[in-house]
């Protein structure tokens, strides 16, 4: 009941055009493609609220993703999903919005993370598909070959990361292990010039240097992991909102 009356609350000011499910129903589902909320059906632990999202455009046309959270009592704003869809302003009337439509709940922009990676994942899903075109566009045929050039390229994405993330696997222990056997050796030649306080000092700050940049690159390869994971969620999203089009138009 409560994901129907957001979805009603929505589709007054807005046209909706994609709902998104986790652990939710809808009383009277739309003409408009209903599918689950891929991100966290995929996460493996429990802890996350049951919600309802939805792409929808508003009067001036520009498109915004909600994600309406009950129990949290809380409105999300997704700001990655729609990168390049909207103006700042819009953004901003549309958040004002629904303030004024839900005084009971939080509303909040929710910004890409650059930790995450999330900026990258989208400038890679728009330089082949537009999300415009997914929920909009009127040449299915021509869209879906820009979702299945997508998922190929997030397909190399994770080869890529794999290959980065069995290089830290393998390489970072020995190496660590031969630096500071290296450092040992060398510095403690010059112990009798140094000083036993200032040998240790040197040593341990050689070994923190070398063991950050190998951690650095082991988050590195975890973070490309999970950015072509990403890719590859878009792309079935994207899918699965054109197979629900197509099943809507005949």
């Amino acid at each position: 009941m409560a994901a129907q009356q957001f979805l009603d609350s929505l589709s007054e000011f807005t046209t909706v055009l994609a709902i998104k499910l986790y652990r939710m129903q809808l009383d009277r589902p739309p003409g408009v493609p209903v599918l689950p909320c891929l991100d966290h059906e995929a996460m493996l632990h429990d802890g996350i609220d049951p919600h309802t999202a939805a792409y929808a455009k508003d009067a001036g046309g520009h498109l915004h993703e909600a994600v309406f959270i009950p129990d949290a009592r809380r409105l999300d704003v997704e700001v990655a999903s729609t990168l390049g869809e909207c103006t700042p302003e819009s953004q901003e009337q549309f958040v004002a919005e629904l303030r004024r439509r839900f005084p009971v709940y939080t509303v909040r922009l929710v910004q890409p993370s650059r930790l995450r990676g999330e900026y990258r994942v989208m400038k890679a899903c728009r330089a082949q598909v537009s999300l415009r075109d997914v929920l909009l566009g009127d040449n299915l045929d021509r869209t879906k070959a820009s979702v299945d050039r997508l998922q190929l390229i997030s397909s190399l994405m994770e080869k890529q990361s794999r290959s980065a993330s069995w290089g830290a696997r393998t390489v970072m222990t020995p190496l660590i292990a031969v630096a500071g056997f290296l450092t040992y050796e060398v510095l403690g030649s010059l112990a009798g010039s140094l000083g036993d306080a200032a040998l240790s000092a040197i040593r341990y700050a050689v070994i923190a240097v070398v063991g950050g940049v190998f951690l650095y690159y082991g988050v590195k390869a975890v973070q490309l992991t999970e950015m072509a994971n990403r890719v590859w969620k878009r792309t079935a999203e994207y899918s699965l909102i054109l197979s629900e089009r197509r099943k809507l138009r005949s």
